[in-house]
């Protein structure tokens, strides 16, 4: 659409041309004593864009001649900028191939270019290249560093960073020097300096240190310098920062919170742990019987140990068992509710008694169930309807460690009743457990 209204505009100007000048009688005298020159118009008209054309193109190459040192010099500038360019994507590429020596050196070459090339040609280079530059020369700083980092020179690393932090003084420049002071404290993680790592992480802005790769790396520093509790507030902030994934982040509040409650040995050391961990992390299954075993061995309050259990058992009673994971979380909790009624005349009150008869009612052929059941008869001194229980189910019981218990009970009871044959006959099944 465009070419024709240019086709039907230089045909106008044609025609009005055409038109102008065919009929055209006009003529423009020059006197110039003793002479008279006639001339028509049109060849006056024609004489005057020559000239203006001629005078227009040679201006043009005048201008085009007078500018060739100031082309040459920002075409030296543009190469010398794109080897530079080249050399930094160089650097990078040998960093992440491992060549850490090839990194550093291609990376020092980098910077000697730009210095030379700021050295040179100050007047050439435009405001906008100058902060290009300032960025350019902290990244290739930060290159170095790491590579000298990788090569465990330390002494390079520094001077490197020193001089990276050198050049984001500048308010414009913050996010770079964030970048610099992230990697310093990586550094002095990775190298286990815990002082030091701490010093860079207080001299991190708050709002970078909100950020999930710091927070990776503050879960690090306390995992690797074992402080358990500091580890897992700072797992839960990358569960809500969603740098884990939901599976992922439940087993690793779950495995470091029975680390944080195992971690105690005097039974104050494990109530506390128990009260630093929120609602959720209490409710996790393990989490529980982990705390509630070490409370009992560590000759805590049976009672106490009861208490963390009750909603673990009110999940047992309510939910059947559906996986291999769910049996071993139901075995495991038989076993810390004996060890708790053993451990404590008075643990076994009556409320956890009514507690256990109901399920047992409820769910008759659970064996589980049934050997709890007959564990707390045998508390309670009834004698009968505990190897009744317990009778029925030893067979169907899994866990060798429960079969174990369970004939040295039937034996004990063999033993209080005089009974020799059928004692020897259930301490040897025990044996074979």
């Amino acid at each position: 659409m465009r070419a024709a209204l240019w086709f039907l505009a230089l045909f106008g100007v044609a025609v009005a041309s055409a038109l102008f000048a065919g009929n055209n009688q006009s003529t423009v005298t020059l006197f110039w004593p003793p002479y008279r020159v006639d001339m028509s118009l049109n060849l006056v008209l024609l004489v005057a864009v020559g000239v203006f054309l001629v005078v227009w193109l040679a201006m043009r190459a005048l201008d085009g001649l007078m500018a060739l040192p100031r082309e040459a010099r920002r075409w030296r500038i543009q190469h010398q900028e794109r080897q530079i360019q080249s050399g930094l994507l160089d650097a990078m590429a040998h960093l992440a191939a491992g060549r850490f020596i090839r990194a550093r050196k291609t990376a020092e070459r980098v910077l000697t270019q730009e210095r030379n090339l700021a050295n040179v040609e100050p007047q050439g280079l435009d405001a906008a290249y100058v902060r290009r530059a300032q960025r350019l020369r902290v990244m290739l700083h930060l290159l170095a560093a790491d590579s000298a980092h990788a090569l465990q020179d330390h002494a390079v690393r520094d001077a490197h960073a020193q001089q990276a932090l050198g050049e984001t003084s500048e308010r414009e420049m913050q996010d770079m020097r964030e970048a610099v002071q992230l990697t310093a404290t990586r550094w002095a993680v990775q190298d286990r300096d815990w002082p030091l790592a701490q010093q860079r992480f207080d001299e991190l802005p708050q709002g970078a240190a909100r950020r999930t790769l710091a927070l990776r790396l503050r879960f690090k520093m306390a995992r690797l310098s074992n402080r358990k509790l500091p580890a897992l507030e700072v797992a839960r902030l990358l569960g809500k920062h969603r740098a884990f994934s939901a599976t992922g982040t439940l087993s690793l509040l779950r495995t470091l919170a029975i680390e944080l409650l195992t971690a105690g040995k005097e039974p104050a050391q494990i109530a506390q742990s128990w009260a630093q961990l929120d609602k959720n992390e209490q409710a996790m299954p393990e989490v529980a019987l982990a705390a509630a075993g070490h409370l009992i061995a560590c000759g805590g309050e049976a009672k106490l140990a009861l208490v963390w259990l009750l909603p673990v058992w009110e999940q047992m009673v309510g939910a059947p068992r559906a996986t291999p994971t769910d049996l071993t979380t139901r075995i495991r909790l038989v076993q810390v509710l004996e060890q708790g009624f053993a451990a404590q005349s008075d643990a076994l009150d009556a409320s956890w008694l009514r507690r256990i008869e109901q399920a047992q009612m409820q769910n008759p052929r659970d064996e589980l169930l049934q050997y709890l059941a007959a564990v707390a008869c045998l508390r309670m001194r009834l004698w009968g309807k505990a190897q009744q229980l317990m009778s029925q189910a030893l067979p169907r019981l899994q866990d060798q460690a429960l079969r174990r218990s369970g004939w040295i009970a039937l034996a004990e009871l063999a033993e209080q009743r005089g009974e020799t044959e059928a004692a020897a006959k259930a301490w040897r099944e025990a044996a074979k457990a």
